[in-house]
């Protein structure tokens, strides 16, 4: 019996990665690629975004999120010699370490507002308002457990929700012109920057371990798999939600009150 892999509709499909060439926005572009569908690297690293494009096949382009101009000029120019833009991942994006106020400048805060809010709105309906017009298309944003609940981020924090709250407004607006947006909110994942903070000692992997359901950190790879659900057709019916990848750290966080979480049978 011929059955339908988890991955259809994503074959031959042109997928504009924003972020790729690194962390989370590799592990999607990665995936997607594996999956049959042709990548396109945006980052800001052109070379770093050249290397990845080269190891899946893909292509690469120099994206600043922030540039309104650059986003629009790279998007035509991918559309003319790529292929048109059927799916968009836009993982973009700077991160925030924990901070007091008092001991945090606005200038940090206005920058990772800059990026990782205003950036992926300006990514976003850059490529959406392409694909609505054409009448399809699907859009993951990368939000963050981090813009769900209570954290000592107080600039990522929020940008977060805001990504979280524009993916339900972009899924409403477009949703009857054929273009589904959805968010996908990682978990503490073990990509190459945390990984570098837990060597160092700034991070104890521990303590994130212990405060997830599942008793460890999230993979890319588990949330390039969400991502790529998503973008495909398994997913038609699905716009306007927030999946979170945490291995149930929103679920575990809360049994630390009635003294933890029970231990492995």
């Amino acid at each position: 019996m011929n059955r339908t892999p988890a991955w259809y509709g994503l074959e031959g499909k042109v997928a504009f990665v924003t972020g790729g060439a690194s962390g989370i926005g590799e592990c999607c572009a990665r995936l997607l690629a594996e999956r049959g569908a042709k990548v396109v690297i945006a980052d800001i690293n052109l070379d770093r975004a050249k290397e990845v494009a080269h190891s899946v096949g893909g292509h690469a382009v120099q994206l600043d999120i922030v540039d309104e101009e650059n986003v629009s000029a790279q998007i035509a120019a991918v559309e003319d010699s790529v292929g048109l833009l059927e799916i968009a991942v836009l993982s973009a994006g700077i991160a925030q370490f924990p901070s007091r106020t008092e001991d945090y400048s606005l200038s940090d805060w206005d920058r990772i507002v800059d990026v990782d809010l205003r950036g992926s709105y300006v990514s976003a309906v850059a490529v959406g308002n392409r694909m609505a017009d054409r009448g399809s298309g699907s859009i993951v944003l990368i939000g963050s457990i981090a813009g769900m609940r209570s954290v000592p981020l107080h600039a990522y924090g929020p940008a977060k929700a805001a990504v979280i709250a524009m993916a339900a407004n972009l899924a409403a607006e477009w949703g009857r012109s054929g273009v589904r947006v959805n968010c996908v909110s990682p978990g503490y994942t073990l990509t190459p920057l945390l990984q570098g903070m837990i060597d160092r000692g700034e991070r104890d992997p521990s303590v994130m371990e212990d405060s997830s359901a599942l008793g460890r950190l999230v993979h890319g790879e588990e949330v390039a798999r969400a991502v790529a659900f998503l973008s495909s057709s398994e997913a038609g019916a699905i716009t306007g939600i927030n999946l979170p990848v945490d291995a149930g750290w929103l679920t575990a966080t809360s049994w630390h009150t009635y003294g933890g979480l029970p231990v492995a049978r």
